[in-house]
């Protein structure tokens, strides 16, 4: 919301705003602009007739009172994706969803775009380096690119995000049931992608990933007059701990590394040629693109030790992360830690799900706070039903994070790999400090 703030008012538009909390960077990006608003908290008073528009976060909640104010005054009340919608009609929308995926490929879009010089406008879901704002919307620019997330758009309006996008081009990653908050069964959490595909603008395009059985049979179902284009995993060789995509333009060395990146990169391709870039263009601007923030983001190095973070958190994720650092660095012992800290990772019902999810790292320690299962009214959970649902002998269960913490301190990091995944930051451990304390004991 405070990057839409910050948007509309470097376009020219007069923004102010309300929240009963505001957080850093937003508050200090907001001050920047000279949209801070004065106090915080609900305030009818600011909700006046002048007022164009209302644009409703989910912070708010259905029965504010700014909201109930607003609707008195027939002020018309848009949610983040409608207003967006309303700010990008007149351009060739590109739309990213998918249950894993969405920022890396959006972020890729952009740096291409951004390397060749083509002028867009763009929403994304993280900091992104060498931008001070995830969302850009402009008069000139032709093509907008969206990170359709499939959350929910507003306190008043549970469509989710991306059906309200209507896309030219749509790009789907691929399916692993998530949010088991909003949509409680798998067939549910399918039918918004589903959903999804019908809004695409009549003649428009779907990009999606072959690997994944489901989106297949999507596609065959998809509207005659949508063109649906198949990706799979780019061809590619490990050389040295380094990955080198194999094209017919040339052999392009990357930053980034597994089948992952390689699948978002064959899917952000067939989006580039689509908006008229050439092969040779999008490879070697990919070849300095070092991925989104949080995405399996490397946080230092030692000799022969390495330590990475990433956002991961739900199965899919952590499997193919895990994975990925397997087959770049296969000589390297592989210690992986992992966060259950969202409502689905820590329902009993979605539980099941992480079966096999760290199979691929030498030591695997997840770690989980009884009391943000507490906090979240969930039904109580233990170490040995955490253990059993993953289901490999690696698996070492810790709820506490001093002792997590702990078990760290007491390996001898010489020759290995360490990787932290999590939506959160493990109960307050620092990773940086981590790793200066690691670096320092080799």
């Amino acid at each position: 919301m405070h990057n839409l703030a910050i948007a509309l008012s470097r376009k020219g538009i007069t923004v102010s705003g309300s929240d009963d909390e505001i957080f850093e960077p937003s508050k200090s990006r907001l001050e920047k602009q000279g949209i801070l608003p004065a106090k915080i908290g609900w305030d009818v008073s600011l909700i006046t007739p002048d007022l164009d528009a209302i644009v409703l976060g989910m912070h708010a909640r259905a029965d504010n009172p700014e909201l109930a104010r607003a609707r008195e005054l027939g002020i018309e009340i848009f949610s983040y994706p409608e207003y967006v919608y309303q700010q990008t009609q007149n351009k060739t929308r590109v739309v990213i969803g998918g249950s894993h995926g969405k920022t890396t490929i959006t972020s890729m879009l952009l740096h291409v775009l951004k390397q060749v010089n083509k002028n867009s406008d763009y929403l994304v879901g993280a900091q992104l380096e060498g931008y001070d704002c995830m969302v850009k919307l402009s008069e000139d620019a032709e093509i907008a690119v969206i990170e359709g997330d499939e959350y929910l758009s507003s306190p008043i309006d549970r469509r989710p995000k991306f059906h309200l996008y209507k896309p030219h081009i749509a790009l789907i990653t691929g399916i692993a049931w998530d949010h088991i908050n909003v949509f409680p069964t798998w067939e549910i959490y399918v039918e918004q992608f589903e959903k999804f595909i019908e809004v695409i603008e009549p003649n428009g395009y779907l990009v999606y990933y072959q690997g994944d059985k489901l989106l297949n049979d999507l596609a065959e179902k998809a509207r005659p007059d949508i063109k649906c284009i198949a990706y799979d995993t780019h061809p590619h060789r490990i050389e040295s701990g380094k990955t080198v995509l194999t094209t017919a333009t040339g052999e392009y060395p990357l930053e980034v590394f597994g089948d992952h990146n390689l699948q978002n990169i064959s899917g952000a391709a067939e989006v580039l040629r689509l908006l008229g870039i050439s092969d040779e263009e999008i490879f070697r601007s990919l070849q300095d693109f070092s991925g989104a923030s949080k995405r399996l983001e490397k946080v230092g190095e030692k000799g022969d030790f390495l330590f990475y973070k990433d956002f991961a958190h739900a199965p899919s994720k952590l499997k193919a992360t895990t994975a990925a650092l397997k087959m770049q660095y296969p000589n390297k012992e592989l210690i992986a830690c992992m966060e259950l800290h969202t409502f689905s990772s820590l329902n009993k019902k979605f539980l099941p799900l992480y079966d096999g999810a760290m199979e691929k790292a030498d030591r695997a320690l997840v770690y989980f706070s009884p009391k943000v299962v507490e906090h979240k009214k969930l039904e109580p959970l233990s170490a040995n039903e955490v253990e059993k649902a993953f289901g490999t002998r690696n698996i070492e269960v810790y709820t506490e994070s001093s002792k997590l913490l702990s078990a760290l301190r007491a390996i001898s990091w010489k020759g290995k790999t360490l990787l932290m995944m999590s939506s959160g930051n493990f109960d307050g451990i620092d990773f940086e400090n981590l790793n200066t304390e690691i670096q320092s004991g080799i």
